[in-house]
């Protein structure tokens, strides 16, 4: 497990700023207990930083044709749905929704070239809302790959005000490839080709990397 470079600063942060509490308590020369229980304070606020901003140790799975899930998190939409901003026609929508305690970086489906991506500004309604996909700020990232092409947008949240993805147009990208990150819980939203064999369920529980969430058939 490694740490995601989106956690370097703010991990700094913690630690500068526990740093300073401590020594100040300790310049005010209040008692011991006080400054084991400080910085006991410290050390797990510096944990939750370090297990929000982890990054797992995974190995892409899935064949030619596979997409495997772009983020951790659990299932909450599966449902067929028209498309606006690139393919301008129906697809089936998949939307994974992140607790803070879900890994928040985005990877990408399978290999291949990004076509299209685009930052989009907007509310900060919560991640589950209906209209969260089309009104919160939020990106969209498309790739085509052997077996056709596949759209999946990074969605703000109430909580989540920061999006963040590395890639561009033209760019070739290898499957399981680090392409984002959300800080603070969010969702991912996942437009597939209606032909496309669809291989989890509401409500399952998805491993970014790791969980083939549908076949297409090319």
């Amino acid at each position: 497990m490694t740490l995601h470079r989106e956690g370097f600063a703010p991990i700094g942060v913690v630690l500068s700023v526990s740093g300073l509490i401590l020594g100040l308590l300790s310049f005010l020369d209040v008692s011991q207990i006080v400054i084991w229980i400080t910085g006991g304070c410290c050390s797990i606020v510096l944990l939750l930083f370090a297990q929000f901003f982890r990054i797992p140790n995974r190995i892409p799975t899935g064949e030619l044709g596979d997409v495997i899930s772009p983020s951790d998190g659990k299932v909450v939409v599966i449902e067929r749905v028209k498309e606006t901003e690139y393919f301008k026609d129906e697809r089936i929508q998949i939307s994974v929704f992140m607790s803070p305690l879900n890994v928040h970086a985005q990877w990408t489906p399978f290999s291949g070239v990004v076509k299209y991506t685009k930052m989009h500004a907007g509310k900060y309604l919560v991640a589950w809302h209906p209209k969260s996909s089309t009104e919160n700020e939020r990106s969209t990232i498309v790739v085509e790959g052997a077996k056709g092409e596949v759209l999946f947008r990074q969605v703000a949240g109430a909580v989540a005000r920061r999006i963040r993805f590395y890639v561009k147009a033209g760019q070739k990208v290898e499957k399981g490839e680090n392409v984002g990150f959300i800080k603070f819980g969010s969702r991912i939203d996942i437009y597939l080709p209606l032909d496309a064999e669809i291989n989890v369920n509401l409500n399952d529980i998805v491993t970014g990397r790791e969980t083939v969430i549908a076949t297409l058939k090319g």
